[in-house]
């Protein structure tokens, strides 16, 4: 593989739809509850697990800045994971297409503040990367019995701008 340079670009629910789905508040409400208070936007996100229970972690992730190196990526193969901020921290979100257990077509957005992502099972992505300031992240993913992480190394040199 010879050294690769991409561009990031602004996430957006069409563009991300192969690896999974954006999770933003847009548009009107599904439902208005709460005495007419609070605007339901309902089931945003499908969570996909082969097996176990959903839990839901906070990450304390540290800042990191573009241009940056990628040098892996993973994946979990047993469960979908959602990246939920709790910051209103812009994120960079990686993801790859599989090709016979290899990523190739790597894809990065950047999530604005307010926007989250849902993984689908099984695809690559880089690992939790806020922009300029540390960022808090609620985590939804599965918890079970097994090893549900691979991970892939890059041999030569990934730059994402």
């Amino acid at each position: 593989m010879t050294d690769l340079i991409l561009q990031s670009e602004p996430l957006e629910a069409i563009k991300f739809a192969p690896w999974g789905e954006v999770i933003e508040v847009s548009g009107a409400p599904d439902k208005i509850i709460n005495q007419g208070m609070c605007g339901r936007h309902h089931d945003l996100a499908k969570l996909d697990f082969a097996d176990g229970r959903a839990g839901i972690s906070l990450f304390n992730a540290k800042a990191r800045h573009l241009p940056l190196t990628l040098d892996m990526v993973e994946r979990h193969p047993d469960g979908s994971q959602a990246f939920i901020p709790v910051t209103q921290t812009p994120f960079l979100v990686v993801v790859a297409n599989d090709n016979q257990g290899t990523p190739h077509g790597i894809r990065a957005f950047v999530a604005r503040a307010g926007q989250g992502v849902n993984l689908h099972r099984g695809v690559w992505h880089g690992v939790l990367t806020p922009l300029e300031a540390n960022g808090i992240y609620a985590v939804i993913d599965r918890i079970g019995n097994g090893a549900n992480l691979e991970e892939h190394w890059f041999t030569s040199k990934i730059t994402i701008r």
